[in-house]
Formats: structure tokens, sequence, C-alpha cells
């Protein structure tokens, strides 16, 4: 079987109703800029990154209906350590969000909560370990990290599936390879 070219997601594209007001959103809580916007088909349109190898990470386009659901079923934003998850935990809690959702997935720890106009978002660390997915338990972000890290360990070790997640990684690098 013959790979296809590298193909990475890079960024997303919404359609929303007040471009100001998400700009806005997207800029305070993730640090996203604007790179570029203008007029697209007699719509309003905003390109946002937080990556200088980026031009966007994140594309918005105006005139959604009021009435239109999102069909967005997620976007999920990476950060560094459970510290920075924690960080993100305490501002979309401030902010009054939606559906606010800390998850431990085993593998990595979660945010679920919907954006302003409904699209919902996930904000995430990776853990140092692998358990098969779904694995989904409630978390409480605002225990101390270390704490966090102990309970998850004791919880993943009992796993069956359980293994650091390097040597998960080097497994899925050697199928990739193939």
């Amino acid at each position: 079987m013959t790979r296809p070219p590298d193909a990475q997601l890079t960024h997303i594209g919404l359609f929303v109703r007040d471009l100001d007001a998400m700009v806005a959103f997207y800029g305070k809580l993730l640090g996203l800029v604007v790179t570029d916007s203008g007029d697209f088909h007699g719509k309003r349109i905003a390109f946002m990154s937080r990556n200088a190898n980026e031009h966007h990470q994140l594309v918005m386009v105006s005139g959604r209906p009021e009435d239109e659901y999102s069909p967005v079923n997620q976007m999920s934003f990476r950060v560094k350590t459970l510290e920075d998850l924690q960080h993100f935990h305490r501002e979309v809690a401030s902010l009054g969000l939606r559906d606010l959702k800390p998850s431990n997935h085993g593998n990595a720890w979660s945010i679920y909560f919907l954006d302003p106009e409904g699209n919902r978002i996930e904000i995430y660390a990776g853990s140092p370990w692998y358990v098969n997915q779904p694995y989904q338990q409630p978390v409480d972000l605002s225990a101390p990290a270390d704490e966090i890290r102990a309970s998850t360990h004791a919880m993943v070790s009992k796993d069956p599936s359980f293994l650091p997640h390097e040597t998960w990684q080097q497994g899925l690098m050697e199928r990739l390879a193939a």
C-alpha cells in the first residue's frame, strides 16, 4: 500500500454571527491575533493565529443566521502542561461559558466548553501515559497538579491497555512508517 503525502490539520473555519465579538473572544482566551481580514463574497472574514509558522489556525466568516446551530463538532487546542490547562480552566470558569466539563482521558486532561456562539472547544494537555480510548473520567482541575498526576497514574496503571506514552508513540511511528 502506498502511503499518501503527509497532511496535517493546521486550521479550522467557522461561520459566525458576530465576527468582532468572536475575534475578541479568541484573542482574549487563547492569545490568537488577527493576521489578515477583509471582505469575502459580501461577508467579512478574519484570519487568526498564535504561531508565526501558520498564517492562520482559525478563520471566521460572518453571516451565520441567528437561529442556525453550529455544525462544528469540536475544536481542540493542545497546551504544554497540566498547569497550563489549569490556567485555562480558571479563565473559562471566570468567563461563565456554558457546558464546562473537565475530563480525564488517561492519556490527556481536558476541558470542554462552548464558545459564545455555541461551538464546542476542547483545551487539553497530554499525560505521560496511554490507555485505550474512549476513556473519560471527571477530574478536579482545582486540585494541585501533582495530585492530579498521581491519581491519574494510579487509575490508568490498573487498565489492561496501560502503556507509557513513549511506548505507545513508538508503536504508532512504526505503523505510520509501514
